[in-house]
């Protein structure tokens, strides 16, 4: 390995993204169950399925392995993703804020990390959806990347874009918010005081909040990415009214909260661990 490998491994983005990343792919692969369920359950919305009804049908038509239908578009969109959500945020406390940012600096800088990892993988969320939806067979990730770039063109890749940012923008910056409020206020002298325990909890506290706001975003971006026609956000939030009514804009919330707030919690505290682990300052 060369002095410029060394150096480029050592550098402190570098280390945030492996960190990231890290925790995207152990998160990832425990929750992709629960995303799976919120997908089915949002589009199968008119029939009021509940996470354990979802659940019976999918092991019952599909075995206990069908539960992790997507996971591998799913890592593809999370792994790369997570890293550069971690690097880019670290980058900008550390740079713009001296590694303290205040509760609006929090906001904006979770917010723009969120939104650069988003747009970068947005053709990755779109697939993930879609092979989690029982409305397409699709064989692999990169067919399913072909087919739609072939038949829908870029916008098929980015459909949902507008949703997924409106989502993820806003949940991030409210989240780094709310974990880093949660996280000062736990002296580190306490003798009972367990950084593991406590990035946890901070984390799962911050993913309840931030999950109930976004929820709506959340429901618009998943009937759009599933959508054939690409009718757009005007439409399918229309369509999502007609159908179903205010109660249409929270399908999913269960499994979707359990999912991002479980998923964020240990993702932070891997990430937090690995930081530790590896020198990151």
């Amino acid at each position: 390995m060369t002095t410029l490998d060394v150096a480029a491994f050592s550098s402190p983005v570098v280390k945030a993204f492996l960190a990231g990343s890290l925790s995207g792919t152990c998160s990832t692969l425990i929750f992709q169950p629960l995303d799976l369920m919120k997908t089915r359950i949002q589009q199968q919305a008119e029939s009021r399925l509940s996470m354990r009804g979802v659940c019976k049908n999918i092991v019952v038509q599909e075995n206990i392995l069908g539960l992790w239908r997507g996971v591998v578009p799913s890592l593809v969109r999370t792994v790369p993703g997570v890293g550069l959500y971690f690097s880019s945020m670290h980058f900008m406390k550390a740079n713009l804020c001296e590694g303290r940012p205040s509760h609006l600096q929090s906001v904006l800088i979770g917010s723009s990390s969120r939104a650069f990892a988003g747009a970068v993988m947005i053709p990755f969320t779109v697939i993930k959806t879609r092979f989690e939806s029982n409305s397409y067979t699709y064989t692999n990730t990169y067919q399913a990347f072909k087919n739609i770039f072939k038949l829908e063109g870029f916008r098929g890749l980015t459909s949902g874009l507008g949703p997924t940012l409106f989502r993820d923008v806003p949940f991030s910056g409210l989240y780094l918010m709310f974990y880093e409020h949660l996280k000062s206020l736990v002296p580190e002298d306490n003798k009972l005081h367990n950084p593991s325990t406590t990035h946890f909890l901070c984390g799962f506290a911050s993913g309840i909040l931030a999950s109930l706001v976004t929820q709506p975003a959340d429901v618009i971006k998943t009937n759009m990415q599933l959508d054939r026609l690409n009718r757009g956000l005007a439409m399918t939030v229309r369509r999502i009214y007609r159908q179903q009514g205010p109660g249409g804009f929270v399908t999913g919330l269960a499994p979707r909260m359990l999912r991002r707030t479980l998923m964020a919690a240990l993702a932070w505290t891997v990430y937090e661990k690995m930081v530790k682990t590896i020198g990151l300052k």
